[in-house]
């Protein structure tokens, strides 16, 4: 059984998920449309697909799309998923959920009214740490689990800059303004992702922007945001807690790894840095930096990564690390890239999967709201000074 799939967005990210639904043995023709005409060419051309829409409109009217997969700026995923499911198409989409608590509730309603696929293709799912915590975590390895970490350290001027000029055009610097806890499922979704609970509170802090450049300046930004760091700590539903970093002024190397992750249990605990991840209980310490450390598929000077920017480019080349199952994967992808710390493929599959199959994905519109609605709360946090407010929870996803 296959699908057709229509791309939305043919900017830097959608080439490389192009090129993975186009082998995936679950897939029939792919499509592309952008509101460059020249770019869904471009991205057509270079991949082979079956053709390209004058407009996301004209695409959800076609009978030949079974399923949308959208790769826009993030502030718009909302609406543009809404209309997909009720266009009768499944949909795929890139993170985050959406930017309000209206816009997920909304989501949510649609998937169930219509009964189609919704994913979030959230890469910490299936980053490293995320797999291995939460292998562990099943075990009962750490005891119980008490305290998490989260980290998205991406400073603008590796490489965000470039991204968000090729994106944003002429007005890039009021878009460039995005808010960090509006962007919190890296960090929000590793943690949780092995963590099988939810967050019920938030106090956050954020940071104003000191720069000067006119990026996060409050009277340019169209989100009227002038944080570009700021820090949450999140209380969980049976006891316990977690705090994240999103930070985008910051002196890291986020091209070796931008989202890294801590847990701690009454048992045991795990520590992972930019370079070194550890085990500890209480007789001692283990490296396992080895485990989690996905070797590269492809060079950083390919081809088909010269309009990225340089700084950027590590996350679409990663391949998989040792801890990664990869046995569940289709064998065309044994030789394809991969990308965010080898997430991709099985972000891919588990959509691929689950419309297939008419089972719930990974991370279905249940999931999807517990990784991005406690970063719209915190930020509402930031912005009142750190005032805790409790966090709407949609529950768990129906059984199918």
């Amino acid at each position: 059984m296959t699908f057709s799939l229509g791309i939305v967005g043919a900017g830097q990210f959608s080439g490389q998920f192009a090129k993975l639904f186009l082998a995936h043995p679950g897939v029939g023709d792919v499509y592309v449309t952008d509101l460059l005409p020249e770019r869904a060419e471009q991205l057509a051309a270079a991949e082979g697909l079956a053709g390209t829409f004058p407009s996301y409109q004209a695409m959800l009217e076609s009978e030949a799309v079974d399923a949308v997969a959208i790769f826009t700026q993030r502030w718009t995923h909302g609406p543009l998923v809404i209309q997909g499911l009720n266009a009768g198409k499944h949909v795929y989409s890139a993170v985050p959920m959406a930017i309000t608590h209206e816009e997920i509730a909304s989501i949510i309603d649609t998937v169930r009214a219509t009964g189609l696929t919704y994913m979030m293709g959230e890469t910490s799912q299936y980053n490293p740490a995320t797999v291995h915590a939460r292998n562990q975590i099943a075990d009962g390895s750490f005891g119980r689990l008490f305290y998490a970490e989260g980290d998205y350290v991406h400073d603008m001027d590796l490489g965000f800059y470039e991204a968000y000029q090729y994106s944003g055009g002429e007005n890039w610097k009021a878009t460039a303004s995005y808010p960090p806890l509006l962007y919190p499922t890296h960090s929000v979704g590793g943690v949780l992702g092995a963590w099988q609970t939810h967050a019920v509170s938030v106090s956050a802090i954020g940071v104003r922007d000191d720069r000067g450049d006119g990026v996060f300046d409050e009277e340019i930004s169209q989100f009227g945001n002038d944080f570009s760091n700021a820090t949450a700590l999140f209380e969980v539903a049976g006891g316990g807690s977690f705090r994240t970093n999103e930070f985008r002024r910051v002196g890291y190397p986020s091209h070796i790894r931008e989202s890294r992750f801590r847990f701690f249990g009454t048992d045991a605990s795990m520590e992972q840095l930019a370079t070194v991840a550890f085990w500890q209980d209480k007789k001692g310490v283990k490296d396992i930096s080895e485990l989690l450390e996905p070797k590269p598929t492809m060079s950083p000077d390919d081809p088909s990564l010269q309009h990225i920017a340089p700084e950027l480019r590590a996350a679409f080349t990663s391949g998989s690390a040792p801890v990664h199952d990869r046995s569940r994967l289709p064998r065309e992808f044994d030789n394809l890239h991969n990308g965010h710390e080898g997430s991709h493929h099985f972000l891919v599959d588990d959509f691929v999967t689950a419309v297939n199959t008419r089972t719930l994905p990974s991370v279905n519109a249940w999931v999807a709201a517990r990784y991005t609605l406690p970063g719209i709360v915190a930020h509402e946090s930031a912005r009142q000074g750190g005032a805790r407010l409790e966090i709407p929870d949609f529950g768990d996803a129906p059984e199918v």
